[in-house]
């Protein structure tokens, strides 16, 4: 990762990520990790897990790992009780975790509609209210909600993603007004197209990329990195008045 501002404020804080064994979340916890943070993140896939980790080996006693299926609320909920303990408090949420799936509408089952809220959209709230107690004992905190410009755009075939991103926004508002007298902060942001290893590896054809390069201001691929330089951002002191908003991070595509 290219060099960063360096945050004192988020110096021996404590980071939660959820979905941090891969792309945008992996990205997170080794920009946190460089800021001197203590970083607990939870993902359902062990071996980029353990990947991770193995790559991580120098911040050892500084991360935390739990296999955790998100849309199992106790699992998620006991997630964050296990590490509050672990590193005594939780100064920052981020609500990383997210599939976007794609479906024709017809196509969708009450299944398929209810697991997309579940991961996409249930998880943010659960885990939000899961962290409010521990962050309103400390009378401060920060909450970060990942959103997408696919709420925005509304692309063709991801009805339930986007309906989901876009409650995010929504909860993002509220919750800043229900948590902002205790000093906790929510804030939302939306990438745009991502180069994860994921995306490129299902999705970024080469035709694909032009179309949206043509639609970009800024004519290139956004990398994980840079996302988790927002994020590191909005958790830090340097951000200490911003709340209730959802910030675009996508090359002027929207």
């Amino acid at each position: 990762m290219p060099d960063s501002t360096h945050y004192k404020s988020l110096e021996g804080k404590t980071v939660f990520i959820t979905g941090g064994a891969t792309g945008i979340g992996a990205a997170m916890v080794k920009a946190f990790l460089k800021q001197k943070a203590k970083v607990a993140f939870i993902d359902i896939d062990d071996n980029a897990a353990k990947k991770l980790q193995d790559e991580l080996i120098a911040y050892q006693e500084n991360v935390w790992f739990e296999s955790v299926d998100v849309t199992d609320n106790q699992a998620l909920t006991n997630s964050i009780k296990k590490a509050c303990k672990a590193f005594n408090g939780i100064d920052v949420l981020i609500n990383n975790v997210a599939n976007d799936m794609r479906h024709r509408p017809q196509d969708i089952s009450p299944q398929d509609w209810q697991y997309c809220m579940q991961i996409n959209l249930d998880a943010a709230f659960f885990a939000a209210q899961a962290v409010f107690s521990h962050m309103r004992k400390q009378k401060h905190g920060v909450i970060i909600n990942f959103s997408s410009i696919n709420a925005l755009i509304g692309p063709k075939n991801m009805v339930g993603y986007t309906t989901a991103k876009a409650g995010l926004i929504g909860m993002t508002k509220s919750l800043a007004k229900d948590y902002g007298r205790y000093n906790i902060r929510v804030n939302a942001i939306l990438p745009g197209w991502i180069a994860t290893e994921k995306q490129l590896a299902s999705y970024l054809s080469e035709n694909e990329e032009k179309r949206w390069m043509a639609s970009m201001a800024i004519k290139r691929r956004i990398e994980p990195c840079e996302v988790a330089k927002l994020a590191m951002f909005l958790s830090s002191d340097d951000s200490a008045m911003i709340t209730g908003q959802s910030i675009t991070i996508d090359g002027g595509r929207t």
